[in-house]
C-alpha cells in the first residue's frame, strides 16, 4: 500500500519518468523482499530505523553493488520515507542519516570540433527527404545541445524560424526556448519542403518517418551512429554525445556556463559545470603536445 501510493506521487505529482517510476519499483521491492527475510506481505517500513538500512548497505556491498549503485539505492529510501514524513506516517526519516561517498564522475564523451565540422560540411542528397531528415537531426542535436526525447516529441508548431527559436519540453514537463542560427533555418526549411510530399497535412510533430509516423528512440540512436561512423572518434556514437559536444565546444568558445545551463535545460549549475572539467582537459592536453617547454625535464 505504502509503495505503491509512493509511485502513484512521484508518476503523477513529481512527473518523474516511467523510466525513474520503474527504478524506483525496483529498488523498494529489493529492500522490501530483504527487510522481511523473503515474506514481503509482512512488510511494515513504520517499523523501519537506521540500523536496518545500514545493514541493508552492508549486504548490498558485500554482494559487489558498485558505490554509484548504492547511492541510488538508498536515494531511493530516503525519498520513500520523506513521503511518508510528509503523509503523516512517521515523524524521522531513517534514511537521512545514511551518509555515503561521492563516486566519481565519468567525464563525458564528445566529438572534436573539426570531426563535426568536416561531418556538418559534407555533401548529402537535399533532394531526399531522409537523407535530409537524418542530417537535420545530427545538426539539432549539436547545434542546440537537445535531448534524444525531446527531439522525438518536438512540435511542428514550435518550431520558429521567423523568430530562429525552438520551444522544447524538458524534463518534469518543463519548457524552455532554444535559439538557433542561420544554418540550421535554412536545413529547417529545406527539410518542411521535402516533408509535404511525405504526409498528409501538416504533421504535430516535427520530426516525421514517411507516411508522418513519428519517430522513435532506437531509430534515432541509429542515424545518429550511421551518419557519424567513419567520420567522428568517440567511446560512444550516440545523440547524448552530440549534446555533450555541443555544451564543450560553446565554454571552449568562451560562452557563459549559466547561457549553457539554460541552452541544455539542466536544473542544477553543477550538472553543467562537469564540462568545465572537460574542457580543462582538453587544455591541457594541448599544453602537453603543443608547448616547447611542456616536457623538458629540469
Amino acid at each position: 500500500m505504502f509503495i505503491d501510493g509512493f509511485l502513484t506521487y512521484i508518476r503523477c505529482e513529481l512527473n518523474y519518468s516511467a523510466h525513474t517510476v520503474l527504478s524506483y519499483k525496483t529498488d523498494l521491492e529489493q529492500w522490501r523482499m530483504w527487510s522481511t527475510d523473503g515474506q514481503p506481505e509482512q512488510f511494515n517500513p513504520l517499523d523501519v530505523v537506521t540500523a536496518d538500512i545500514r545493514q541493508w548497505v552492508l549486504h548490498l556491498s558485500s554482494n559487489g553493488d558498485t558505490p554509484r549503485t548504492l547511492r541510488r539505492k538508498v536515494t531511493t529510501l530516503r525519498s520513500f520515507y520523506k513521503y511518508l514524513m510528509r503523509s503523516g506516517h512517521i515523524d524521522h526519516n531513517p534514511a537521512a542519516d545514511i551518509v555515503l561517498a561521492k563516486p566519481d564522475k565519468p567525464l563525458p564523451s564528445f566529438i572534436r570540433p573539426l570531426e563535426t565540422k568536416e561531418l556538418l560540411d559534407m555533401p548529402f542528397d537535399r533532394d531526399n527527404f531522409l537523407a535530409t531528415r537524418d542530417r537535420l537531426i545530427v545538426l539539432m542535436l549539436y547545434t542546440t545541445g537537445m535531448r534524444r526525447a525531446e527531439l522525438i516529441g518536438l512540435k511542428d508548431v514550435n518550431v520558429d524560424t521567423a523568430r530562429c527559436e525552438l520551444k522544447v519540453l524538458g524534463k518534469r514537463n518543463k519548457e524552455r526556448i532554444v535559439p538557433f542560427g542561420n544554418e540550421l533555418k535554412e536545413m529547417i526549411d529545406l527539410y518542411r519542403r521535402l516533408r509535404r510530399n511525405e504526409t498528409i497535412g501538416l504533421p504535430e510533430l516535427f520530426f516525421v518517418r514517411p507516411g508522418g509516423l513519428p519517430l522513435y528512440p532506437m531509430l534515432v540512436e541509429r542515424i545518429v551512429h550511421n551518419t557519424l561512423t567513419g567520420h567522428a572518434h568517440a567511446p560512444k556514437l550516440s545523440p547524448h554525445v552530440l549534446r555533450h559536444s555541443c555544451a564543450t565546444d560553446m565554454l571552449n568558445n568562451g560562452a557563459d556556463i549559466t547561457a549553457v545551463q539554460q541552452l541544455l535545460g539542466h536544473t542544477s549549475l553543477s550538472t553543467t559545470q562537469v564540462y568545465t572539467h572537460l574542457t580543462y582537459r582538453e587544455l591541457k592536453h594541448n599544453y602537453q603536445l603543443a608547448h616547447p617547454r611542456a616536457h623538458k625535464k629540469s
